[in-house]
């Protein structure tokens, strides 16, 4: 017993009474006295009532020994005490401990029989330890004396044995860390060779014995150069990796990765090849700048090697801007062809572990491994918008860096056509619009276009202004798309393909991507240099080329391929000595080249820029609208300025002939404001503008007819040649504005298309009637009118008797037009005069014909039934023989004359209603047609009506 004790002591337990009376007066149950637990018995027990009032008490009474119930209740007093509450609560807290009072004492009743049978079983226990105290203490004795006669010996033999075994492991462990110890020299060489798994995987070896070992002192410093050596391992496998980033080697990048799986870092290794890949970008187009940078200054100044790649792209000259471009676009493939490389590597490993993966059973390592390589996929997905986002910053800020408006055109295209390509290299890429580059290259292409364009126009209007509009013989079957600036018309089978598709698919049957095609070899930029080259797309601007000349003039056997606008207006008929009646027909063309078009060197120009502009636009398709506007620019101004030389005339306006069309009257007008600068001498001789410089700047002087162009002689029909020269020119040009309609209009961004169309609708479209302004000078002065009224004025027409032969007039009138059929025979002898110029100058000079012999007819004072009727026998006469002369049908303003006539013979009633309904007519004429009706059929009464109606109608034109 006093054992047990003992142990308890020790234990730190107590006895039950201890343990009661260790409690605090509160915590302490008074155990009732016999009298009372009899009491207790004998009271009634309501245990359901007792059961309530027990699990009323709060958990927190039960939740552990250290709980503190008096400062839990004072905690829980209010600010303000209520007695009579603490005193009810104190009632409540006395009842709970009532309760469980009764239910202890109630329960320790119930095992008081346990209590006494378990105490004698103590008791018992007690004699027995003893007894085995005693049997413990002769045991010992006994131990002893064995001790000392028996096994001291032989524990000495076994002692010895395990101390050998010891020492044979001990020398197996130091040959292990001998071994270890030398292993940094095979390390070394294992990094020389390139080897990086079998480096990693020997000191990882390394590092596992040493822990095995690491209770040896000579461990710990072997170690820790075991782990610089990992560390310097791993630097290197960096650099490794660095490598791949410009030549991406298979077997190379198969080694770095399977070292990185050892070191279990593969998705450290993705952040590592986007680091990379960056710092490539970066260092590569810095050198490649740098380079061109201290090439062109010519020393070994170090300052530009300390410059940010920024202001290093500001140095680079004019000269070396498109080589450093193409260069540096060379140097940014190789990085993305690189990165391409190794996606499509992780593609086809992946698909080769997956295939593995199906073999082996090892689900937890499958699952890491998916995990791991969903990881690397996304990693690389996502890098690609950053490592393109980064080709374009650095790019961007090489375009912005030199101010390009300045440069050559071939230079200019060749740097547009340089970033279409690695546009199209960046969508293949990743996708991208390349927005940066489209922006950059747009803000530079309109900075280098208005400049251009400016320049252009100014060429235009020296062309212009020495153009002897002398005719520029071409073939037949001459066509634009023969020239240089329009050879991507025909190599391109849309405008909105890209150049480098159309290339690719044309040599290689089947359409490849770019990084396809040149994954092992080859560059695309060194591609587009060499076409260039080849190709001699970059034409000189002028009609000096001689592959121009070659494709212009050169000998054609057919005419198979001429299209049908060039055809249309020319009619392939002899002339030569033909007489003249079966020369109607004609359209005074020579047999030599008839349907050639008419231009002249300053339209071919206009053309030729024209392809120009296209050719920018086709490369680049956000300056589209920019483009078109220019080229619309370069079509208004060649049409001011034959209509400026060849059609601005004062008399035809006062003709009443509308010569002009509301529309090509708007036209004129909106290009003259618009388009050309308009100059007034100021005080000093200085030049006043209505308008601000900015806009003086959009702005082109008026040009002025050369010197050399003789519009007064009439042997030349006023220069009828030039003016056919320049207005067939202009209508050819428009024809071919017409052929590149479905090209621009494919260029155009949806939005500017209504411009388009309302440049062809309203500018374009009017080319053509320029010819009746041009012509009626023409017309106005190849016949003698004022003889002809001096003839007519000789006439008597208050005859009385009806004639059978006509009028002198008629026949010098039809001389007049023979005249000038056989006049512009010969002008068609130097320049060809299509069938609708023919048309327009008869035209004209009928209706000026017609609107004489009215004049005449106005002039006469006195005239009877019978005059009337001569005149109807002259006119008929004229048309007679007039319609032999020409094809033309109805004859122009017959009406004109027939009504004119024939109105003498009308009644006072409609007489008035006439002259209401006629105001083609002029006052004089209808003044002079009451006139001298009056005493016929009019009397005086009927003709101050009249007049006063005629009066009313010119009053308000007055």
């Amino acid at each position: 017993m006093q054992k047990i004790k003992s142990l308890m002591a020790r234990q730190g337990l107590k006895s039950p009474q201890e343990s009661m009376a260790d409690l605090s007066p509160v915590e302490t149950f008074r155990i009732p006295s016999k009298e009372e637990l009899r009491e207790m018995r004998e009271q009634p027990v309501d245990s359901q009532a007792e059961q309530e009032i027990i699990n009323s008490i709060q958990e927190i009474y039960y939740s552990n020994d250290s709980f503190h119930m008096v400062q839990h209740e004072l905690e829980k007093l209010p600010p303000e005490l209520n007695l009579q509450e603490l005193e009810e609560y104190r009632d409540k807290l006395k009842r709970q401990q009532a309760a469980v009072s009764k239910k202890v004492a109630h329960l320790i009743l119930e095992k008081q029989p346990s209590y006494v049978k378990e105490l004698e079983r103590v008791t018992s226990l007690q004699t027995n330890l003893q007894l085995a105290a005693v049997i413990c203490t002769n045991a010992r004795r006994q131990l002893s004396v064995s001790k000392q006669d028996f096994t001291e010996s032989n524990l000495g033999l076994l002692a010895n044995h395990r101390r050998r075994q010891l020492l044979t492991g001990l020398l197996k462990s130091l040959r292990t860390i001998k071994t270890m110890q030398r292993t940094d020299v095979r390390l070394s060489e294992m990094l020389e060779e390139e080897d990086y798994p079998g480096a990693i995987q020997l000191c990882l070896e390394c590092q596992k014995a040493a822990s095995t070992f690491k209770h040896y002192s000579c461990i710990s410093e072997l170690n820790s150069k075991l782990q610089d050596t990992l560390e310097q391992i791993e630097e290197q496998l960096d650099v490794a990796l660095s490598k791949t980033c410009k030549h991406f080697d298979v077997s190379h990048y198969t080694r770095v990765q399977l070292a990185y799986t050892f070191l279990g870092k593969s998705q450290t290794a993705m952040d590592q090849v986007h680091m990379h890949f960056t710092q490539a970008i970066h260092n590569t187009v810095f050198q490649v700048v740098l380079g061109y940078v201290e090439l062109c200054a010519g020393n070994a100044d170090t300052r530009f090697q300390k410059m940010q790649y920024r202001d290093l792209c500001t140095h680079i000259t004019p000269d070396s801007y498109v080589p450093c471009l193409s260069d540096l676009c060379k140097a940014l493939w190789e990085v993305m062809l690189s990165y391409h490389r190794t996606m499509q590597w992780h593609e086809e490993h992946n698909k080769e572990e997956a295939a593995t993966a199906t073999d082996e059973t090892g689900s937890a390592d499958t699952e890491e491994a998916v995990v791991d390589h969903s990881y690397v996929k996304k990693k690389l997905e996502h890098g690609l918008n950053r490592i393109w986002q980064e080709v374009q910053l650095k790019v961007k800020a090489y375009l912005l860096g030199t101010d390009m408006s300045n440069f050559k055109y071939d230079d200019f295209i060749v740097v547009l056509d340089v970033i279409s390509r690695l546009m199209q290299v960046g969508e293949e890429f990743c996708g991208s619009k390349s927005e940066l580059l489209q922006e950059s290259i747009k803000c530079q292409s309109v900075n280098y276009f208005k400049n251009y364009h400016r320049t252009r126009l100014e060429e235009l209007r020296m062309f212009l202004e020495n153009e002897t509009w002398e005719l520029c013989p071409v073939k037949s079957n001459f066509n634009i798309t023969q020239l240089h600036e329009f050879k991507f018309l025909g190599q391109y089978r849309s405008p909105s393909v890209s150049p480098n598709r159309q290339v690719l698919s044309s040599q290689d049957q089947e359409v490849l991507s770019l990084f396809e095609h040149f994954s092992q070899e080859g560059n695309p930029f060194e591609r587009h240099i060499d076409n260039e080259e080849t190709e001699d797309v970059l034409a000189s601007n002028g009609c000096e080329s001689d592959e121009l000349e070659r494709c212009v003039y050169q000998d054609y056997d057919s005419d198979s391929d001429v299209p049908d606008e060039l055809k249309q207006d020319y009619v392939d008929e002899q002339t030569g000595d033909i007489p003249l009646k079966s020369r109607k027909k004609s359209d005074y063309s020579l047999n030599k080249g008839a349907n050639a078009p008419i231009l002249t060197n300053t339209t071919l120009n206009v053309i030729r820029l024209v392809g120009k502009y296209m050719q920018m636009m086709n490369i680049l398709k956000p300056i589209a609208f920019e483009a078109v506007h220019c080229v619309s620019q370069l079509f208004d101004y060649y049409l001011y300025a034959v209509y400026a030389f060849f059609g601005r005339n004062d008399m035809y306006e006062s003709s009443g002939l509308g010569l002009i069309s509301s529309r090509l009257r708007t036209t004129l007008n909106r290009i003259q404001e618009r388009l050309i600068q308009m100059e007034s001498l100021g005080e000093g001789g200085s030049s006043v503008h209505g308008c601000p410089v900015e806009e003086r700047k959009e702005k082109v002087p008026s040009p002025h007819l050369s010197q050399l162009v003789v519009l007064t002689a009439s042997e030349t029909l006023y220069g009828l040649a030039q003016r056919v020269v320049a207005t067939e020119s202009l209508v050819f040009l428009a024809e071919q504005f017409e052929f590149l309609q479905s090209h621009l209009d494919t260029m155009m961004p949806a939005a500017k298309k209504p411009f388009l169309q309302q440049f062809y609708s309203q500018t374009v479209s009017t080319a053509s009637e320029l010819r009746k302004p041009i012509y009626w000078v023409v017309a106005a002065k190849a016949l003698d009118y004022e003889q002809m009224l001096l003839l007519m004025a000789g006439v008597k027409w208050d005859i009385r008797e009806i004639m059978s032969q006509h009028n002198v007039y008629v026949d010098v009138l039809l001389k007049e037009f023979e005249e000038l059929s056989k006049r512009l025979g010969d002008v068609s002898r130097h320049v060809q005069i299509p069938l609708p110029v023919s048309n327009v100058l008869w035209e004209h000079c009928i209706r000026l014909a017609n609107r004489t012999l009215v004049e005449g007819y106005g002039n006469v004072k006195k005239c009877s039934n019978e005059g009337r009727a001569l005149m109807q026998l002259d006119f008929q006469q004229f048309l007679m023989k007039l319609e032999k002369l020409t094809d033309m049908r109805p004859i122009p303003d017959k009406d004109f004359v027939e009504t004119y006539i024939k109105a003498y013979y009308l009644t006072e009633n409609d007489m008035e209603e006439f002259i209401k309904n006629h105001r083609e007519y002029s006052m004089k004429q209808l003044t002079n047609l009451v006139n001298v009706c009056l005493g016929s059929h009019i009397n005086k009464k009927a003709r101050q009506k009249l007049l006063a109606a005629i009066d009313d109608i010119d009053r308000p034109k007055r």
